[in-house]
Order: C-alpha cells, then sequence, then structure tokens
C-alpha cells in the first residue's frame, strides 16, 4: 500500500489550525512525527501517523498548542523576557479595569521593540477570549501604513487560516457574518473621522461586536490620548479622548493600555488633579498597571550618544560631529552667496554635509568588507538627512546631496587625489572608534577600491521623502523604509522623523531647530535609536549643530531621570518639580510647563558639572578669584580630605567661582540650576545633623584643556580618584567639588587660574527636576495641533 504523504498546510487543514500552529507542534512536542522527507515546497509527512498523533491528543491538548501568542512567540523567537512581560500585561487586563483616566501602561524605549510587545498582547489577549483589538497609531497616513504592514506581518498564518483579519479602518469592506467571526484588527488613525468610522462600525453597521470583549491599544500614548484642555477654570479632555470612551461605552467589555517610550506621560495631569504632598513631590499618573518593557542586549539609545559619548575609552567617544551654522543655514535654500552648488567638494559651507556622505560610505563599506570576511551576506545601510521641513529646503537639500555624490564619481573614475584624500580621512576617523569596539579593520587600500566601485555603479541612492504617498511607495512588507541599494540616503521633514523604521541607519545629520522643543517630539527625532550591532554602531557618526545636540542631551537626560525614578519606585516614584521665585526661594513647579531646553535633571548618584564655558579676563576676575581662594582655604584648612561644611558657604563659594565663569551659548549656563539643585538636595536631606549641610572636596593644579581632541569641550575636570572619594560621601547630602585649574592660554582659557565645581548628588535622594523657566502656553486656534514645549501633549482639537 502507498504511504498517502500530506504538507504542513494540509496537517493544518485537518487539524482546523493555522499552518504556523503546525510548525509550533513541530518545535515543542518531540513526539511529534518526523517528516519522511524535505521538498522545496517544505516538509511531507505520513498522513497516518500525523491522524494518529492527532488522536493521541486530547482536545484540551490541541486548544492549548493552537495558542495565538505562543505561536506568533516561536515565529518570532521572542525572548523569555518579553513573553513574561506580554503575559504580565494581559493578567493585568483580565484583572484590573482599565480606562482613558486609568489607563495600563506599557512603558518602552524610542525603537525598543514596542510594536513587537503590544502585538503579543494582542495575540495573547485573543488567546483569553478578546475578540477585538483596536491599534491607534500617530496621526500621519504613512505611520498608520507601517503599522498595519506590521500588524499583517505578523499575523500572516492566522490571516491565510481565517482565523484574524486586519484593516485600515478606512478600508474596511462589506464584513460577512463568516468574517465577523474571526478575531478582528483595526488600526485606527488618532483623527476624528477615522475614529468616527470606528464608532459607525461597532454601533450602526455590525452591532454583534459590540457583544465582542475589545482591546484598545493606544501607541504612542503620549501624542493624544492624555489630552486635557481648559475651559472656564476646568480641564475638559480633549475630542479624541472622549471618542476613545464613547468607543470603550459601545462595547460589552473592554480595556485600555497605553504604549509609551515617555514617561513623562506618567506624570502629566491637569494641573487641578495634580498630587502634590507636604514635599512637593508629583507622584507618577495613577494607571491601573504600568508594565515595563525589557530592552533587548542590542539596544542602543540616548546613553550611546549622549552618555557614553564622553567617555574616551568607549566607541561612541567619536559619534558626535558639529554642524557649523553657516553649513546648516546654507542648507535651507539655493543662495550661491553662501554655497556654490558646482565647487561642492570644496565648498565650506558643504564641508560637513560632503564628509559625512564620504564617511556614510566608507563606514558601509568597511561593514560590508567584514561581512565578507565572516562568510555573511553584506548588509545595505541608511543615511537619514534631516534639517527642515520644508519641501523647498528637500528640494534644494537632495540637489546639493547628489552634486556631492555626482562629483564623487567623477573623483572616483579618476582616482583623483582629493578623493583619496577624503576616504583616508574618513577611514582614520572610523579606525578610532572601529579600533575601540575591537573590530577587524579592513586595509584602506580595500576599502579606497570598495567606495570607488559603489560610486561608480550607482550603488549611493539619494530618496526626497516628504509626503505619505512617498513613503507609502517606500515601505517593505515588513513596514520599514525599504533599502533598495547598498547604500541608501534619505531627505526628508516631518514625515520621516516620528516613529517611521530605517533599518541599519549609520549616519544621521540632524539640524531641526524648532522654536518650542518637546520631550516627545525630539526623543522621536532621535531615529538613530534602536536596534544595533556593536559593529554598525562603531561606524555610526551623528552631525547636529551644538546647541541642539545640547538640548536633545538634557532631554534624554531628563528622560532616564524620570524612568529612573519610577523603575526604582514604581507608583512611589516621585519627582521635585522646582525652580526658585521672584524671591529666589525654591517653590514647586508643575510639570505641565516645562521648557525642556530649560531644565536641569537631578539623577541620585550623578555628577553634575558645567562644560562649554570660557573664564572672564584676568582684569575682570582677579579679585574675585583671590576672595574664594581665601574662603575656600579656611573652609578645607588645605586638607584634600572632604570637609563638612555649612550649606549656606557652599552656594557662596559656588557663586563666587561661577562669577569668573562666561558662556557664548546659554544652552550650557546650568549656573543657577546647580546651586539651586545643591540647596534643594542639603534642605531634603531628612537625616540629623546633616540636614543643611554640604561635603566639600578642593583640590588645586589641574590643568584640563578647554577642548578635548575631536573639538568638543571638555567636560570631565575631576580625576578618577576625586570621583571615587566623593561618591563615598555622597549618602545624604551632596558633595561640592571645587578644582582649582590653571587656566592657561595654551589649554585655551584666558590666562586667569579659576574653580571648577562638581556637583555630585547623594546616592539617597528622590529625583529632582530643575526648571530655569515655565513655558507659556501659546494661544492655538481652533482646529489646529498645539505644539508647546510644556508637553502638555500635541492636544487635537
Amino acid at each position: 500500500m502507498v504511504e498517502s504523504l500530506i504538507g504542513i498546510f494540509e496537517i493544518a487543514e485537518l487539524a482546523a489550525v493555522s499552518p504556523s500552529a503546525v510548525a509550533n507542534w513541530r518545535k515543542r512536542f518531540s513526539d511529534f512525527p518526523n517528516p519522511l522527507a524535505e521538498l522545496k515546497s517544505g516538509p511531507v509527512f505520513s498522513e497516518s501517523q500525523v491522524k494518529l498523533w492527532l488522536a493521541m491528543r486530547k482536545d484540551a491538548d490541541l486548544t492549548q498548542m493552537d495558542l495565538f501568542y505562543d505561536q506568533l512567540a516561536s515565529k518570532r523567537g521572542d525572548s523569555p523576557e518579553l513573553r513574561k512581560a506580554v503575559e504580565e500585561v494581559v493578567e493585568h487586563l483580565l484583572k484590573e479595569a482599565t480606562s482613558r483616566k486609568r489607563p495600563g501602561i506599557l512603558l518602552g524605549r524610542v525603537q525598543s521593540g514596542k510594536t513587537r510587545a503590544f502585538l503579543g498582547v494582542i495575540a495573547r489577549a485573543f488567546d483569553r477570549g478578546y475578540g477585538v483589538a483596536v491599534v491607534l497609531t500617530k496621526g500621519t497616513k504613512s505611520l498608520t501604513e507601517q503599522t498595519l504592514s506590521r500588524v499583517k506581518d505578523d499575523f500572516r498564518d492566522f490571516i491565510a487560516a481565517d482565523q484574524v483579519d486586519v484593516f485600515n479602518i478606512l478600508d474596511v469592506p462589506d464584513l460577512t457574518p463568516y468574517e465577523l467571526n474571526r478575531k478582528l484588527i483595526f488600526v485606527v488613525k488618532k483623527e476624528d473621522d477615522n475614529l468616527r468610522r470606528l464608532l459607525s462600525l461597532i454601533r450602526e453597521q455590525y452591532p454583534v461586536l459590540r457583544g465582542k470583549s475589545v482591546l484598545v491599544i493606544d501607541d504612542e500614548a503620549d501624542l493624544a490620548s492624555v489630552s486635557f484642555r481648559k475651559q472656564n477654570g476646568f480641564s475638559t479632555a480633549g475630542v479624541i479622548s472622549q471618542q476613545i470612551d464613547r468607543l470603550r461605552e459601545s462595547v460589552k467589555d473592554s480595556a485600555f493600555l497605553q504604549v509609551t517610550a515617555t514617561p513623562y506621560a506618567l506624570y502629566l495631569q491637569p494641573e487641578d488633579e495634580l498630587i502634590v504632598n507636604g514635599s512637593s513631590l508629583f507622584k507618577p499618573k495613577r494607571p491601573a498597571f504600568t508594565v515595563l518593557l525589557p530592552t533587548h542586549n542590542k539596544y542602543a539609545g540616548g546613553e550611546e550618544y549622549f552618555e557614553k559619548s564622553s567617555e574616551s575609552d568607549s566607541p561612541a567617544f567619536y559619534f558626535y560631529r558639529e554642524v557649523p551654522l553657516a553649513e546648516r543655514d546654507a542648507l535651507k535654500k539655493e543662495d550661491r552667496r553662501r554655497l556654490q552648488i558646482d565647487r561642492v567638494l570644496t565648498e565650506k559651507n558643504a564641508a560637513l554635509l560632503r564628509d559625512a556622505v564620504v564617511t556614510f560610505l566608507v563606514a558601509g563599506a568597511i561593514r560590508r568588507l567584514q561581512q565578507r570576511a565572516a562568510g555573511q551576506w553584506p548588509q545595505k545601510y541608511s543615511f537619514l538627512f534631516h534639517t527642515e521641513q520644508s519641501r523647498s529646503s528637500h528640494e534644494w537639500q537632495e540637489r546639493v546631496a547628489s552634486a556631492i555624490r555626482d562629483a564623487l564619481v567623477d573623483e572616483a573614475r579618476e582616482g583623483s587625489p582629493l578623493f583619496h584624500e577624503l576616504v583616508r580621512a574618513a577611514y582614520m576617523d572610523l579606525r578610532r572608534s572601529i579600533e575601540l569596539e575591537g573590530e577587524p579593520l579592513p586595509s584602506i587600500e580595500n576599502v579606497t577600491k570598495a567606495v570607488a566601485e559603489s560610486l561608480e555603479t550607482g550603488q549611493l541612492m539619494i530618496t526626497k521623502v516628504n509626503s505619505d504617498n512617498d513613503v507609502k511607495k517606500l515601505l517593505a512588507d515588513d513596514g520599514q523604509l525599504k533599502l533598495r541599494t547598498p547604500f541608501n540616503m534619505f531627505i526628508g521633514g516631518q514625515i520621516l522623523d516620528r516613529g517611521i523604521t530605517i533599518n541599519n541607519l549609520i549616519g544621521f545629520y540632524y539640524g531641526r531647530n524648532p522654536n518650542r522643543f518637546q520631550q516627545d517630539t525630539v526623543l522621536q527625532h532621535s531615529r538613530m535609536y534602536g536596534t544595533r550591532s556593536a559593529a554598525d554602531l562603531a561606524v555610526t557618526r551623528f552631525y547636529a549643530p551644538q546647541h541642539i545636540y545640547q538640548v536633545m542631551k538634557r532631554i534624554h537626560e531628563f528622560d532616564v531621570a524620570l524612568r529612573e525614578a519610577y523603575e526604582s519606585g514604581g507608583a512611589e516614584g516621585g519627582v521635585h518639580f522646582i525652580q526658585k521665585d521672584p524671591t529666589n526661594r525654591l517653590i514647586p513647579c508643575s510639570p505641565n510647563k516645562l521648557l525642556f531646553s530649560d531644565v536641569v535633571s537631578i539623577r541620585p548618584g550623578r555628577r553634575l558639572v558645567l562644560s562649554g564655558f570660557q573664564t572672564v579676563y584676568k582684569s575682570h576676575g582677579a579679585k574675585n578669584l583671590e576672595a574664594l581662594d581665601k574662603r575656600i582655604q579656611k573652609l578645607t584648612k588645605g586638607s584634600p580630605e572632604p570637609v563638612l561644611i555649612d550649606l549656606l558657604d557652599g552656594m557662596e563659594i559656588l557663586k563666587l567661582a561661577y562669577g569668573n565663569l562666561e558662556f557664548d551659548d546659554s544652552t550650557n549656563d546650568d549656573r543657577e540650576a546647580h546651586i539651586a539643585a545643591l540647596e534643594h538636595l542639603s534642605r531634603a536631606c531628612t537625616k540629623p545633623g546633616l540636614k543643611g549641610k554640604v561635603w566639600l572636596l578642593a583640590a588645586k593644579d589641574r590643568d584640563v584643556r578647554r577642548y578635548r581632541e575631536e573639538g568638543r569641550f571638555s567636560n570631565a575636570p575631576d580625576t578618577k580618584q576625586q570621583k571615587d572619594l566623593a561618591r563615598t560621601k555622597a549618602d545624604d547630602v551632596p558633595v561640592l567639588m571645587m578644582l582649582r585649574q590653571n587656566g592657561d592660554e595654551g589649554r585655551g582659557w584666558r590666562g586667569l587660574p579659576f574653580w571648577w565645581p562638581v556637583i555630585v548628588t547623594p546616592r539617597s535622594a528622590a529625583t529632582a527636576i530643575f526648571a530655569t523657566d515655565e513655558a507659556v502656553a501659546p494661544t492655538a486656534p481652533a482646529n489646529s495641533i498645539s505644539v508647546d514645549r510644556s508637553l502638555a501633549t500635541e492636544e487635537i482639537a
């Protein structure tokens, strides 16, 4: 008798499950029949053996084996940590009532796999009885398309097995009873018309859906859902929030999960609902629950770009390059007085962009050579150029970038000295970070040859992206921008800077200078965050004007401070939001009204240190320096060990030291905040005998340069030994290190010795945010988006 053979799809049909369920069974159960052969179309099995195996399994076993999330997690290779987080979210959703005012929160990081996590939550929710999932996306068509692609990609096997249907709410066809019996996922842009269509579909078109349990996933929840408007002295929910409430009221049972990368949303509430206790501590928003999404080991975020970048033994030390303001302005619009495009390879106001393009080509060539040497398929790489929002700027930038590429092609064909010098300069720059990472470095000859070949064969593709339609054309099946050639340069505006995922991004030229820096927006602009291999990070470069880099760094520190406060204390992870009033007293500051370019984050056990300053001239500072020398000598009596002093003495010497410093760029000037931090941290101490005290540690004859080797300001006046000693003392009150610099002109100073203060915050302190100013909410016309540095959220009227 001839053995009857069946494949994966026939087994799935026989068992009334999805093909992915069968694939999952093969992995999970050692007694699943072995295939009799491996054909090009896939494995084939003995039909009789499969039927026998199925018969031996009880119905309960098969039900257990057919769980949506188990299949999805197995297919995606979800880590144990991610699986645990998904299970935790769904358990909370089942046990605890959630609403817009009291949501469940999944807190991740920018580009850290939040979409992957909430799709897992949907799958597990389907396992636990939910029939409908609504995914609320950010307010652009392109991001809706990207989310739709991601959902369809993850649920592809279930869609093929008629178990799940996925729809953009604007494109839902007439649904049959057969289709309505499936699990349904609706992707809905957070926009009035989209939500009206969803409400009509559930309330009027298909009332059968009102009897199903509905899970509402609010992606990037900080954008619209925590939205309030003050009218006649009362805080009322925004239109989008009200529609979400009506949706939830329309169905039998519902759950509400907010997904965010911005922990500030946890502290953001209408002013009259702020929780302030006796010590002016703002407690996090009262969610039904909060689950922290684990960060995978290949995640690269602000720590690499804004913290490790100050460590000389880290590859990140070489990431950042300053964009001259003259170049950024020359790239706004065509003006031959600023930039002559026919001389683009030697034009001063395009020099950094030229070097960035060459460095991108050299970096990609190095990585592709490394991959070939390791027997791997060479990857394609991307570069993002984003400085302006206007389309006319993008057209000009595309012309400049294309002119650079075309000129490089000509130079490469000729093998000119200029081409070799440009490649060599980029190679030597990248070499430093590659060697620190410990990666093998191809020879400069092989790299030069690879770069020339990539230029001559058209491997550098420059694409202007400034509309939803542009993005839609570029999206791959997995919802990410498709990399069509080995080297892909994307030029665009806001359409690219929020949520769009770009693979293998190793170059980011950023110059957005908004009137108001908004925390969630600036973090989302950081497209260089995300999954990055160590080898890719070693060749990554980030280009931005200095003041924008400093604001991004400040916002990163703010984000980390709130995240650490919450992670360490949960709902009790309170944060002090403080500022000074006109009489110079420290008072509570509403977190709703922060200017994010003017806040200083004070984290337990960290250093507060100024950089980017110059000393005043000798004639202006000599008298002040003499007074400070005498004051410190009197307090320390020349001892190199820390001494306990009164807070008022500490504040006085801090003010004297800061009096001899000046700043060209006010972005770096945190003197007022540091004095306030010292006062707050000392007065907040509850340990008897230490309240109102400060440890003082003084050292002389320091000789730090004003600039580091690669052109950035020095920010490490203290030695490792001094840091360690200060941290041993910073338990309950702050340590004030005063480090006397020689200030020699040969080191970039003005010849005046000066004291460089460093404050080490107590490990026992609560996180504090000092606001040097408060935002003034702009007046917005009706039906507009209000963009405010206060991050009272972008409110859609």
